[in-house]
Protein backbone atom coordinates (compact mmCIF):
# COMPACT_ATOMS: atom_id res chain seq x y z
CA UNK A 1 0.00 0.00 0.00
CA UNK A 2 1.12 3.66 -0.20
CA UNK A 3 0.73 6.17 3.25
CA UNK A 4 0.82 9.34 1.25
CA UNK A 5 -2.58 10.84 -1.91
CA UNK A 6 -1.66 11.71 -5.37
CA UNK A 7 1.07 12.73 -4.84
CA UNK A 8 1.07 14.27 -1.38
CA UNK A 9 -0.71 11.49 0.48
CA UNK A 10 -1.11 8.40 -1.73
CA UNK A 11 -2.15 5.30 0.21
CA UNK A 12 0.79 2.89 -0.07
CA UNK A 13 0.80 0.74 3.07
CA UNK A 14 -0.32 -2.76 4.00
CA UNK A 15 -2.91 -1.97 6.67
CA UNK A 16 -3.27 -4.01 9.85
CA UNK A 17 -5.53 -7.04 9.63
CA UNK A 18 -8.98 -6.45 11.09
CA UNK A 19 -11.08 -9.63 11.38
CA UNK A 20 -14.32 -9.32 9.46
CA UNK A 21 -13.44 -5.94 7.94
CA UNK A 22 -15.62 -5.37 4.87
CA UNK A 23 -14.05 -4.87 1.45
CA UNK A 24 -15.04 -1.85 -0.66
CA UNK A 25 -18.23 -2.57 -2.60
CA UNK A 26 -17.04 -0.52 -5.58
CA UNK A 27 -13.60 0.47 -6.79
CA UNK A 28 -11.95 1.59 -10.00
CA UNK A 29 -8.26 2.11 -10.59
CA UNK A 30 -7.51 4.86 -13.09
CA UNK A 31 -4.18 5.53 -14.75
CA UNK A 32 -2.48 8.80 -13.79
CA UNK A 33 0.22 8.82 -16.48
CA UNK A 34 3.23 7.78 -14.40
CA UNK A 35 5.71 4.92 -14.72
CA UNK A 36 5.01 1.22 -14.21
CA UNK A 37 7.46 -1.59 -13.50
CA UNK A 38 6.92 -3.42 -16.78
CA UNK A 39 9.38 -6.24 -16.05
CA UNK A 40 10.02 -6.08 -12.32
CA UNK A 41 13.61 -6.78 -11.29
CA UNK A 42 13.57 -7.62 -7.59
CA UNK A 43 16.55 -7.30 -5.26
CA UNK A 44 16.06 -8.47 -1.69
CA UNK A 45 18.00 -6.82 1.14
CA UNK A 46 17.95 -8.24 4.65
CA UNK A 47 19.10 -5.55 7.07
CA UNK A 48 20.80 -6.48 10.32
CA UNK A 49 23.01 -9.18 11.82
CA UNK A 50 19.89 -10.94 13.15
CA UNK A 51 19.38 -12.34 9.64
CA UNK A 52 22.59 -14.35 10.06
CA UNK A 53 21.08 -16.27 12.98
CA UNK A 54 18.51 -19.06 12.92
CA UNK A 55 15.60 -19.13 12.40
CA UNK A 56 15.82 -15.81 10.48
CA UNK A 57 18.65 -17.09 8.27
CA UNK A 58 16.32 -19.80 6.96
CA UNK A 59 13.79 -17.16 5.92
CA UNK A 60 16.22 -15.57 3.47
CA UNK A 61 16.27 -18.55 1.12
CA UNK A 62 12.55 -19.11 1.58
CA UNK A 63 11.71 -15.52 0.62
CA UNK A 64 14.10 -15.59 -2.33
CA UNK A 65 12.49 -18.83 -3.52
CA UNK A 66 9.11 -17.14 -3.17
CA UNK A 67 10.12 -14.30 -5.49
CA UNK A 68 11.75 -16.70 -7.98
CA UNK A 69 8.42 -18.50 -8.29
CA UNK A 70 5.90 -15.70 -7.98
CA UNK A 71 7.50 -13.33 -10.52
CA UNK A 72 6.63 -15.73 -13.35
CA UNK A 73 3.30 -16.88 -11.94
CA UNK A 74 -0.37 -16.19 -12.54
CA UNK A 75 -0.18 -13.40 -9.94
CA UNK A 76 1.88 -11.36 -12.41
CA UNK A 77 -0.16 -12.51 -15.40
CA UNK A 78 -3.30 -10.98 -13.93
CA UNK A 79 -1.64 -7.55 -13.79
CA UNK A 80 -1.44 -7.42 -17.60
CA UNK A 81 -4.80 -5.64 -17.71
CA UNK A 82 -2.99 -2.60 -16.30
CA UNK A 83 -0.54 -2.36 -19.19
CA UNK A 84 -0.57 0.94 -21.09
CA UNK A 85 0.13 1.80 -24.72
CA UNK A 86 3.82 2.22 -23.92
CA UNK A 87 4.29 -0.07 -20.91
CA UNK A 88 3.44 -3.78 -21.05
CA UNK A 89 3.46 -5.62 -17.73
CA UNK A 90 5.05 -9.05 -17.96
CA UNK A 91 7.02 -11.59 -15.96
CA UNK A 92 9.89 -10.32 -13.86
CA UNK A 93 12.86 -11.86 -12.09
CA UNK A 94 14.85 -11.71 -8.89
CA UNK A 95 18.24 -10.21 -9.73
CA UNK A 96 20.05 -10.70 -6.44
CA UNK A 97 20.08 -10.62 -2.67
CA UNK A 98 22.29 -9.32 0.14
CA UNK A 99 22.41 -9.28 3.91
CA UNK A 100 23.43 -5.83 5.17
CA UNK A 101 25.62 -6.01 8.27
CA UNK A 102 27.72 -2.85 7.90
CA UNK A 103 25.03 -1.06 9.90
CA UNK A 104 22.13 -2.16 12.07
CA UNK A 105 18.55 -0.88 12.16
CA UNK A 106 18.38 -0.97 15.98
CA UNK A 107 15.07 -1.43 17.77
CA UNK A 108 13.44 1.44 15.87
CA UNK A 109 14.27 2.74 12.42
CA UNK A 110 12.81 5.59 10.38
CA UNK A 111 11.96 5.56 6.70
CA UNK A 112 14.65 8.23 6.22
CA UNK A 113 17.25 5.89 7.75
CA UNK A 114 16.09 3.07 5.47
CA UNK A 115 16.46 5.35 2.45
CA UNK A 116 19.94 6.38 3.60
CA UNK A 117 20.99 2.75 4.08
CA UNK A 118 19.69 1.81 0.66
CA UNK A 119 21.40 4.71 -1.11
CA UNK A 120 24.67 4.01 0.72
CA UNK A 121 24.62 0.32 -0.21
CA UNK A 122 23.83 1.10 -3.84
CA UNK A 123 26.78 3.51 -3.92
CA UNK A 124 29.29 1.38 -2.02
CA UNK A 125 28.26 -2.29 -2.09
CA UNK A 126 28.93 -4.10 -5.35
CA UNK A 127 26.28 -6.68 -4.44
CA UNK A 128 23.59 -4.03 -4.86
CA UNK A 129 22.54 -3.38 -8.47
CA UNK A 130 22.28 0.15 -9.78
CA UNK A 131 18.65 1.26 -10.07
CA UNK A 132 16.86 1.06 -13.39
CA UNK A 133 13.29 1.87 -14.38
CA UNK A 134 12.34 -1.71 -13.39
CA UNK A 135 14.43 -2.27 -10.25
CA UNK A 136 12.56 -2.76 -6.98
CA UNK A 137 14.50 -3.16 -3.73
CA UNK A 138 12.69 -5.16 -1.03
CA UNK A 139 14.10 -4.28 2.41
CA UNK A 140 13.31 -6.83 5.13
CA UNK A 141 13.69 -5.96 8.82
CA UNK A 142 14.31 -8.61 11.52
CA UNK A 143 11.96 -9.40 14.42
CA UNK A 144 11.69 -6.76 17.11
CA UNK A 145 12.41 -3.76 14.87
CA UNK A 146 9.75 -1.04 14.70
CA UNK A 147 9.64 0.93 11.45
CA UNK A 148 8.56 4.57 11.75
CA UNK A 149 7.08 6.33 8.73
CA UNK A 150 6.10 9.89 9.54
CA UNK A 151 3.69 9.74 12.48
CA UNK A 152 2.92 6.06 11.83
CA UNK A 153 4.74 2.91 12.91
CA UNK A 154 4.69 -0.77 12.05
CA UNK A 155 2.32 -3.00 14.03
CA UNK A 156 0.36 0.12 15.02
CA UNK A 157 -0.59 1.56 11.64
CA UNK A 158 0.91 -0.62 8.91
CA UNK A 159 2.60 -3.92 8.04
CA UNK A 160 4.62 -2.76 5.05
CA UNK A 161 4.83 -0.04 2.42
CA UNK A 162 6.51 1.01 -0.79
CA UNK A 163 7.76 4.35 -2.09
CA UNK A 164 10.24 5.97 -4.45
CA UNK A 165 13.34 8.01 -3.60
CA UNK A 166 13.28 11.10 -5.83
CA UNK A 167 10.92 9.20 -8.11
CA UNK A 168 13.81 7.00 -9.25
CA UNK A 169 14.80 4.41 -6.64
CA UNK A 170 11.80 2.18 -6.03
CA UNK A 171 11.75 0.30 -2.74
CA UNK A 172 9.47 -1.64 -0.42
CA UNK A 173 9.87 -1.98 3.34
CA UNK A 174 8.78 -5.18 5.05
CA UNK A 175 8.83 -5.16 8.87
CA UNK A 176 8.77 -8.59 10.48
CA UNK A 177 5.18 -9.56 11.46
CA UNK A 178 5.55 -9.32 15.25
CA UNK A 179 1.90 -8.63 16.06
CA UNK A 180 -1.54 -10.12 15.45
CA UNK A 181 -2.45 -7.26 13.14
CA UNK A 182 0.42 -8.12 10.79
CA UNK A 183 0.06 -11.89 11.04
CA UNK A 184 -3.57 -11.89 9.97
CA UNK A 185 -4.11 -15.31 11.50
CA UNK A 186 -1.31 -16.77 9.36
CA UNK A 187 2.07 -18.30 10.11
CA UNK A 188 4.86 -15.70 10.01
CA UNK A 189 6.21 -16.82 6.63
CA UNK A 190 2.74 -16.86 5.07
CA UNK A 191 2.11 -13.38 6.48
CA UNK A 192 5.37 -12.20 4.88
CA UNK A 193 4.48 -13.63 1.48
CA UNK A 194 1.03 -12.06 1.75
CA UNK A 195 2.34 -8.59 2.55
CA UNK A 196 5.21 -8.96 0.07
CA UNK A 197 2.79 -9.86 -2.74
CA UNK A 198 0.62 -6.88 -1.74
CA UNK A 199 3.54 -4.48 -2.10
CA UNK A 200 4.95 -6.20 -5.19
CA UNK A 201 1.73 -5.78 -7.16
CA UNK A 202 1.29 -2.21 -5.96
CA UNK A 203 4.85 -1.26 -6.86
CA UNK A 204 4.46 -2.78 -10.33
CA UNK A 205 1.25 -0.86 -11.05
CA UNK A 206 2.00 2.32 -9.05
CA UNK A 207 5.75 2.62 -8.30
CA UNK A 208 5.55 6.34 -7.58
CA UNK A 209 2.52 6.28 -5.28
CA UNK A 210 -0.49 7.99 -6.79
CA UNK A 211 1.06 8.47 -10.24
CA UNK A 212 0.30 5.05 -11.76
CA UNK A 213 -2.93 3.06 -11.29
CA UNK A 214 -4.80 4.51 -8.34
CA UNK A 215 -8.26 4.93 -6.81
CA UNK A 216 -8.71 8.21 -4.94
CA UNK A 217 -11.06 6.61 -2.43
CA UNK A 218 -9.60 3.13 -1.96
CA UNK A 219 -5.92 3.50 -2.82
CA UNK A 220 -3.81 1.06 -4.80
CA UNK A 221 -4.48 -2.36 -6.32
CA UNK A 222 -3.65 -4.22 -3.11
CA UNK A 223 -5.33 -1.86 -0.67
CA UNK A 224 -8.75 -2.63 -2.06
CA UNK A 225 -8.31 -6.34 -1.28
CA UNK A 226 -6.13 -6.12 1.83
CA UNK A 227 -5.75 -9.45 3.68
CA UNK A 228 -7.98 -11.36 1.23
CA UNK A 229 -5.65 -14.23 0.35
CA UNK A 230 -5.31 -17.12 -2.09
CA UNK A 231 -2.79 -19.82 -2.94
CA UNK A 232 -0.47 -19.54 -5.92
CA UNK A 233 1.58 -22.70 -6.11
CA UNK A 234 2.69 -23.42 -2.56
CA UNK A 235 2.55 -19.78 -1.52
CA UNK A 236 -0.04 -17.64 0.24
CA UNK A 237 -0.49 -14.34 -1.56
CA UNK A 238 -2.96 -11.52 -1.45
CA UNK A 239 -5.71 -11.19 -4.01
CA UNK A 240 -5.55 -8.01 -6.10
CA UNK A 241 -8.24 -5.77 -7.53
CA UNK A 242 -9.28 -6.35 -11.13
CA UNK A 243 -11.02 -3.56 -13.01
CA UNK A 244 -12.06 -6.13 -15.62
CA UNK A 245 -13.99 -8.35 -13.22
CA UNK A 246 -14.83 -5.64 -10.69
CA UNK A 247 -13.61 -7.86 -7.88
CA UNK A 248 -10.63 -9.13 -5.92
CA UNK A 249 -9.03 -11.99 -7.80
Amino acid sequence: MAINTPRGNAIRIVPLYVPGAPLPTTANLTYRGGPLLSIAQIFTAFWGTAWQQTPQSNSIQQLNDFFDYILTSSLIDQLAEYSTQTQTIGHGSRIGTATVTTSDPGQSVTDAAIQNMLQNEIANNAAFPQPTSNTLYFVYLPPGVVVVQGSSSSCQSFCGYHDAINGQIFYSVMPYPDCAGCLGGLAAFDALTTTSSHELCEAITDPVPGQGWYDDTNGEIGDICAWKTKQVGNYTVQQEWSNKTGSCT
